[in-house]
């Protein structure tokens, strides 16, 4: 998922969606040391989700465009 995607999520989808990558990682590094993993392609991917998600979070934190500002605008439009 685009980061430019994961700005147009709430925060509660945003820690959802970071829980779920969190999760799904976690089966899968199991899933690396049991050597049953499918594709070991996904957990680099899984690894940038989580930092992306993260970074979403301090940004908002900092106050450097904020989610709740992302909102506020979005209200503003409709």
């Amino acid at each position: 998922m685009k980061t430019t995607q994961l700005r147009a999520l709430s925060r509660e989808e945003l820690a959802a969606k970071g829980a779920d990558a969190r999760e799904e990682l976690f089966r899968l590094r199991l899933q690396q040391s049991a050597g049953s993993l499918e594709k070991p392609s996904r957990l680099p991917e899984l690894r940038k989700l989580v930092a992306r998600v993260e970074t979403l979070f301090r940004e908002a934190e900092l106050g450097i465009d904020t989610i709740e500002k992302r909102e506020s605008k979005k209200k503003e439009k409709a």
